[in-house]
């Protein structure tokens, strides 16, 4: 098993007064030349925005970029669709911005700050024709179960939103006392598990609100959790 530990303190951090962004991998003025990415995995992005403050039109191209709300309203206005589309706490958004997008993301609220994860997935398909999913999921179907979010366009999974790449993203609340173990897709797959709260053990190191650590070369590993905690799995090839 090969492990790879990231304490909250140590990510890269930016205060732009409208947003404060703690960034998991090098991400622009972040840059760590051992810790460009996680196998496909190349960003995770905790950002917290100010009220009615956000990102201006921007293009991507060939990248997969899923968005999680945790708290707040996330708005949403893309070239695919020119209408601005609300993206809610439960909810997750997927865009494969393939040949192509431009996008714009401000926070909705007046009075409340929008907390959210910013994943970017390398594809592995080029130039494809770009798309757009949301979803809601329940927030109940995710205690101490694992619940998919994202899988592959490839992979015979009903009910999850879909990304070219494959990988699984997934996320579960488990409470205090109780442990899981997570079995891995493939010998070929890492996975990045981010604790969103809480305080857990896994092979031995204790994750604390926001920690995260890479767990690869392995068949399966388990979690103890010292007390209610939320848990973001990214599982990418590596």
């Amino acid at each position: 098993m090969k492990t790879l530990l990231h304490k909250a303190e140590n990510r890269g951090f930016a205060n732009h007064g409208w947003l404060q962004a703690n960034h998991s991998f090098s991400f622009a003025n972040y840059y760590n030349k051992d810790n460009m990415q996680y196998g496909a995995l190349r960003v995770l992005n905790d950002d917290v925005i100010a009220p009615k403050m956000g990102f201006g039109t921007h293009p991507h191209e060939n990248m997969e970029i899923i968005t999680i709300p945790l708290s707040g309203v996330l708005k949403h206005r893309d070239n695919m669709k020119e209408d601005w589309q609300s993206v809610l706490p439960g909810e997750v958004q997927v865009m494969s911005a393939g040949t192509g997008v431009h996008h714009s993301e401000i926070n909705g609220s007046n009075d409340e700050h929008l907390s959210l994860f910013q994943i970017w997935v390398i594809p592995n398909k080029q130039n494809v024709e770009p798309r757009y999913g949301q979803k809601a999921f329940n927030e109940l179907d995710r205690k101490n179960a694992l619940q998919t979010l994202v899988t592959s366009v490839d992979a015979n999974h009903e009910g999850s939103l879909k990304i070219h790449q494959d990988a699984i993203i997934s996320r579960m609340d488990l409470d205090g006392d109780k442990t899981f173990e997570y079995q891995l897709k493939s010998e070929n797959h890492g996975v990045y598990i981010m604790n969103i709260f809480g305080n857990v053990t896994i092979e031995k190191e204790t994750l604390e609100t926001r920690d995260a650590m890479g767990i690869s070369e392995t068949d399966t590993f388990l979690i103890q959790a010292n007390k209610d905690s939320g848990l973001l799995f990214i599982e990418v090839p590596i």
